[in-house]
Formats: structure tokens, sequence, C-alpha cells
């Protein structure tokens, strides 16, 4: 699934944004304030026009209409009530309901819900500038179907991953009412769980409306009392996970890919973990793909693969925004580039145990998306 950089910049992520709010944070510099009210609640509703890019020969005889869409969305102003808002100067927390027409009858209509992070790079008593980052789930009626919809390369399965990213200006007509006006992209892809899947890439420009139950909003200074106390220390997290894809079009099977990892971190500010460590993989569409292709009585090189990785961990509290970059240093089967990458979301249920879903590449294409489970020492 070749996919723009605009979509590397963050996966099926912030999903679990709504838990960060739910969850007490950990440790003593890190409580919520029982005393501060809720912020202010924004409701938008916005017209979009779009078109497909086409950034793949292969997709272009469906790049020729222009689709349209409808969002209504839901955001709050964060408070305080949690140090990270502060560090990142108090962002907005929304969800957003989206409806495209394709306008075309190959690709039908899509459906998707979608939890985003609005950041305001400027801000005036009438205005403001943000920049948006968020991602979902979209379902895709008209998905591939070899017999009744074997145009359809771009959409396989109809549940989807969507991806947003949009500037936007906001100007107020009234007190409450406000203008909005930006331009965007929204990509959506099932990261190769099921072929063919070259994603669809919509450039878009929207106009609306955004009801304001309060404009003005008087920030919070950051104080040395919302200082995490674990900077500065050594962590290492253990953990495995699991994964499924199909080899191609003509395999309809799914297979089972498996990872184990020991990765030693330090956390160097308020939000900021800087990752290293060692990782093993079993890919069993690898072996089947070798028994397909192999003559007679011939040794079969090991699929297994082992690689070493740096990483970094953007904190949202709970929460952390994952990017890789790993070498394979054991690699006898050479089905894909020497390196690979990885962006996800984890989050830290407890002191010990996380979770997190991770989407890794080779040289832009998706190569599996990682359910994983592990511990924190």
């Amino acid at each position: 699934m070749p996919y723009v950089s605009a979509s590397r910049l963050l996966i099926t992520g912030f999903t679990l944004l709504g838990l960060v709010f739910g969850i007490p944070q950990r440790g003593q510099a890190q409580q919520a304030s029982p005393t501060l009210p809720a912020g202010p609640l924004i409701i938008g509703a916005y017209a979009q026009g779009s078109f497909i890019l086409a950034h793949t020969p292969a997709v272009k005889h469906l790049a020729v209409s222009h689709p349209t869409g409808f969002e209504l969305n839901l955001q709050r102003q964060t408070n305080g009530s949690a140090p990270w808002h502060a560090w990142y100067r108090y962002p907005k927390i929304g969800l957003a309901l989206v409806y495209y027409d394709y306008h075309n009858p190959t690709l039908g209509q899509s459906y998707a819900a979608t939890v985003y992070i609005n950041k305001s790079f400027w801000r005036t008593a009438r205005q403001e500038v943000n920049f948006r980052l968020g991602t979902g789930v979209g379902y895709f009626p008209n998905a591939f179907n070899q017999e009744t919809n074997h145009k359809n390369n771009i959409i396989s399965s109809h549940l989807n991953a969507t991806i947003q990213m949009r500037l936007e200006y906001d100007v107020a007509l009234s007190e409450r009412v406000g203008l909005l006006m930006g331009v965007g992209l929204n990509h959506y892809s099932n990261g190769a769980t099921t072929k063919p899947n070259f994603g669809i890439n919509l450039p878009s420009v929207m106009l609306g409306l955004n009801y304001h139950q309060q404009r003005a909003f008087q920030a919070l200074p950051i104080t040395d009392a919302d200082k995490p106390t674990d900077i500065g220390r050594n962590f290492i997290n253990l953990s495995t996970s699991l994964g499924f894809k199909q080899r191609d079009e003509a395999d309809r099977r799914k297979y089972l890919v498996n990872s184990v990892s020991v990765i030693g971190g330090r956390r160097i500010n308020r939000k900021s973990n800087l990752l290293v460590g060692l990782e093993g993989f079993y890919d069993h569409s690898l072996s089947a793909e070798l028994r397909d292709t192999a003559s007679a009585g011939e040794k079969l090189p090991d699929v297994k693969k082992g690689g070493v990785l740096v990483g970094h961990e953007l904190l949202f509290g709970r929460l952390a925004f994952v990017t890789h970059l790993g070498i394979y240093v054991y690699n006898p089967y050479k089905s894909n580039k020497f390196y690979y990458e990885r962006i996800g979301l984890k989050y830290q249920f407890t002191d010990l145990l996380f979770g997190a879903v991770d989407l890794k590449v080779h040289r832009g294409s998706a190569d599996v998306i990682e359910w994983k489970v592990g511990v924190k020492l």
C-alpha cells in the first residue's frame, strides 16, 4: 500500500485519546485537578469537496470523479485537568462523523468516525488558525469483489483505517458562531490486511460553521509542579504481537505474523521517550510463498527475521505516539528491503501493562498491522 507522507505521521492513532480523559494519570505530579470546570464545547458542520489522488498508475481509472462530503463534529477545549494539556498549549480534542459520495459506482460512498487533536497556532478574540490530526474507522459498502466489483483495487475491505490532516481558519461571525475554512487530506486503507489495497487519498477543501460555547479561552500557566517524576529514568519494554495479512489477490487466506521485542528507553523530558531495542519476526505468509515457488527437493531458507531499532515516543499522558526505524540483522530470505519502519499508538493501562497498535512498513508499503501487548519494567 503506497501512502503519502501525511499518513506516515499518524496511524490508526488517537483512537485511544478519550481514555486519557477517563482514567486518572499516574503519579502525584500527574493527578487531575477536581476543581477545574470542563472546557467549552465547539460544534461544527462542514461541506467538503475533494479529488482522488492518483498516487500510482494502477488507480488512474478511479481518479476521475470529484467526491463531495459532509462532516459533523464535536470538540472540547482541554482545560488543564491533565498536565499534558499545558505541555501542548491546550489543544482541542474532538469526535467527527464524515460522509463521502465518490460519484463513481465502483467506489460508491463511505462513512467514517474519527477522533482527533486540534492544535491552535494563532489565536485572538475573534480568529484562530488550527492544525488538526486524527484517525478512526471508515466503512465502504462497495469494497473490492472479484465477481461483482473487480475494478475497485483502491479499497478491498469494508472496514478501513482513516487518517486526517487539516489546516483550519475560524473567524467569528457573531459572539458564538464562526465561519470555518480549511484544506486537508483524508486517507483510507486497511494496512494490507486484505488485497488489493492501494488506499485512497483525498485532498480536500472545506467550508462550514462552528458554534462556540465560549469563544475566549484563558490558558493556565505551566508550572514545575506538573513536571513528571520519571524524567531521566530508564525503563525496559518487553512485548509480543500478532497480525494477519493476505499474500495477494489470488490467495485469500489470512496468514499469522508474530513478533517479540526487547526495547530499552529513557524519558528525556515531559513529551518524549527515546528507544533502542532488539526484535524478532515470524511471517507465516513467507513460508507459503517459498513452498509455492521452490523447486522439488530445494532447501528452503529460514523465513524468520531479527532486527535492531531506534525509536521515539511522543507522550500524551498515558498515550504515546510511537515511531521506529529498524534494520534487519538476521534476514536469510530477502523478501523485502533491509530496513523497516513502524508507526503506531501505545497505551499504558497500568504502571506495568501496556497495549499498542502499530503499522509496520517496508519503504512506504504496508507490511502488517501489529496488535501488541507488553510490560514496562
